[in-house]
């Protein structure tokens, strides 16, 4: 059948695999494509190949270890760790931290702000620990009673060395970022250990 002007002419060699064969040449029996070979079985006392599923877990990426808890000595002596933490809160502000995120704890007598606080009974006081929007300050007493929060600043302006052996690991475990401590710099060592 004759080509119309429209139709491109394809190449013998394009127009894929012949049923029956040109003149002068025999016909191939057409050949099976290799495809995926079947895994085999695992030999006794070694794994095998991880399955689809392990192997996409094996590479996805691990999500990264939490951070330790970052301490920050502030030395001061007793009677000035108070405005030591005084000013420590104040650069946390400063540098962008909310107020909620930031908890206070002393080891002597208690900040006047707890003092204060605590004249409007237990219940109000706790209150405010809960809601978490403020600097939230406390003292010996109520210490076990503390969530956590990210920033945690103990003031040693005082108490026993069994109230600083108290306070110290409980506000370690309770800063999830940053444990800063101000006072005497050997007693806090002796608490937590020369890597302060």
């Amino acid at each position: 059948m004759p080509l119309s002007p429209e139709e491109p002419q394809i190449p013998e060699s394009a127009q894929g695999p012949r049923a029956t064969p040109a003149a002068g040449r025999s016909a191939q029996t057409p050949r099976p494509v290799p495809g995926p070979r079947p895994a085999a079985p695992p030999r006794p006392g070694r794994p095998g190949p991880p399955r689809p599923a392990q192997a996409q877990r094996e590479q996805q990426p691990k999500p990264p270890a939490p951070a330790a808890t970052q301490i920050q000595l502030i030395p001061a002596p007793a009677d000035g760790a108070l405005d030591a933490a005084e000013e420590a809160v104040d650069l946390l502000l400063d540098s962008g931290r909310a107020p909620g995120e930031v908890l206070v704890v002393t080891t002597g007598e208690a900040h006047p702000w707890t003092a204060h606080e605590l004249s409007f009974g237990e219940a109000a006081y706790w209150a405010q620990h809960d809601a978490g929007d403020d600097v939230f300050y406390a003292d010996l007493p109520h210490v076990a009673r503390l969530a956590s929060r990210p920033v945690v600043v103990v003031v040693l302006n005082g108490g026993t060395d069994s109230a600083v052996a108290t306070v110290l690991p409980v506000a370690r475990e309770r800063a999830s970022t940053l444990l800063i401590v101000c006072g005497d710099s050997q007693r806090v060592n002796a608490v937590l250990g020369a890597g302060v």
